[in-house]
């Protein structure tokens, strides 16, 4: 199966899109002329930032072909990039190095956070923003249905693919290095028409390894079944009839 799926993805493109906003907007430079989008995904934080800085260089990279190729086909005048952020390293150093909800899917985040913060130029800044450890109840739930005896050896890969660390563990890998930080977190609290709604957002981001796991489209019609009672449990109806869908991240700026 396809594991990234752009469309899936753009299906909620202003509330994903909206932490870029907010982490953007918060990055204290005037104008910085090199920036790399990270984990670009289908190109929507990337535009964010060619917004307010359009005479910059802004270039995206990302490891799924499907979302470097959707990117592509959006913005075809800007430079996209196929590769992994664990491996990358800048040609030059960067004024931004950007990342939105991508640097979850990386391991050790002391090193991998200190080696990214080490390819920006001086004056210049690491952003980053990702889920925060207890991020939102539907991925609590996709963990505990992935540890049924059915599938529980099959789907530990998947358990152990995201790294989300407390805002204090940022704080002392870069401490020492940076001329000053900005660190926060905040709980967006998305309006979904529907429990189902929030099934077909996790539906492109952190249930799809976990489908990969799985052998047969039965198995994995069952786990989206179990997982849709969960959430339809789990989040319950607004007097509108609409759910709330909270779901709380953390954001870091690193000057140099």
């Amino acid at each position: 199966m396809t594991l990234w799926d752009p469309d899936k993805y753009l299906r909620f493109d202003d509330q994903r899109t909206r932490p870029a906003v907010d982490l953007v907007s918060r990055i204290a430079l005037d104008a910085p002329k090199t920036i790399i989008d990270l984990g670009c995904g289908p190109g929507n934080s990337t535009q964010v930032l060619w917004q307010r800085w359009p005479s910059a260089q802004v270039r995206g990279l990302d490891n799924s072909p499907e979302m470097v190729d959707a990117a592509k086909q959006s913005y075809p005048d800007q430079e996209w990039l196929h590769g992994d952020i664990a491996d990358w390293r800048a040609d030059a150093p960067q004024d931004v190095v950007f990342s939105n909800a991508a640097l979850q899917w990386v391991h050790d985040h002391v090193g991998l956070t200190r080696h990214l913060f080490d390819q920006v130029a001086p004056g210049g800044a690491l952003a980053f923003q990702i889920p925060s450890r207890d991020y939102a109840a539907v991925a609590k739930f996709i963990d505990e249905i992935s540890q049924d005896g059915e599938w529980a050896a099959r789907t530990a890969a998947p358990r152990a693919a995201l790294t989300m660390e407390h805002p204090s563990v940022y704080y002392d890998a870069l401490a020492g290095r940076a001329a000053s930080l900005d660190i926060w977190e905040t709980e967006y609290q998305h309006v979904m028409e529907s429990a189902d709604a929030i099934v077909a957002w996790i539906a492109a981001t952190g249930l799809p390894p976990f489908l990969a796991a799985l052998e047969t489209d039965e198995e994995r019609a069952r786990f989206v079944a179990l997982l849709t009672g969960r959430v339809a449990d789990g989040y319950p109806q607004r007097s509108d009839g609409r759910v709330l869908f909270p779901f709380r991240r953390t954001f870091v700026i690193a000057y140099a």
